[in-house]
């Protein structure tokens, strides 16, 4: 799939920390430019995610990644899993997550939240009480609130890349995981 929308240039100063902290300029952003003020709120808001700490990151880097397998967004995994690298969280746990239901490694509670992030990126949402209160249970009211907003930004991030026609931007190569495609789909090939 190709681009359905030209980058836009964005200003060589926040081009050159993009750079300097990713080493390149995320598709997403450069799409987003169209618009600044989009591509801000995205950032800024993305932003005020990563300050969030009621949930366990590696909770929500797996259902950001549950997430962009169900919907497609090889962007998404692909930085998922460099994010998870860079977070020190368990890659061998990362490269399984869009299999997770055929893989044991995955504790009874990383397996509820990968299903609870599936269960809100179906359409319509399949999120169950039973489901919900588990999760409410074990995690306390923060970090369900927390967790249940980061899974709805996710699904607007993952469902806007693909409409745009953005895939895997090689991030995912630093740390060799091989980058997975959604079940039933062939795997993605990884740009390094």
């Amino acid at each position: 799939m190709a681009l359905r929308i030209q980058k836009a240039e964005i200003g060589t100063e926040m081009r050159d920390n993009m750079i300097k902290q990713l080493g390149a300029v995320p598709e997403p952003v450069e799409v987003a430019w169209q618009s600044p003020e989009v591509a801000m709120a995205n950032l800024e808001f993305g932003s005020r995610l990563s300050e969030w700490d009621a949930a366990d990151e590696s909770l929500k880097s797996f259902a950001h990644m549950a997430v962009a397998a169900q919907v497609g967004c090889g962007w998404c995994l692909d930085v998922g899993y460099f994010q998870a690298l860079n977070q020190n969280l368990d890659l061998g746990k990362a490269s399984q997550v869009p299999h997770w239901r055929q893989s044991d490694v995955f504790t009874s509670l990383e397996r509820d939240v990968l299903e609870y992030a599936e269960a809100m990126t179906n359409t319509p949402p399949t999120v169950t009480d039973e489901l919900y209160a588990s999760l409410l249970d074990r995690l306390g009211p923060a970090a369900m609130v927390e967790l249940t907003a980061f899974i709805a930004f996710v699904n607007m991030a993952t469902r806007n890349n693909t409409a745009h026609g953005i895939e895997s931007q090689g991030f995912s190569a630093a740390c060799e995981i091989p980058l997975a495609a959604r079940p039933g789909q062939p795997a993605a090939a990884s740009t390094a």
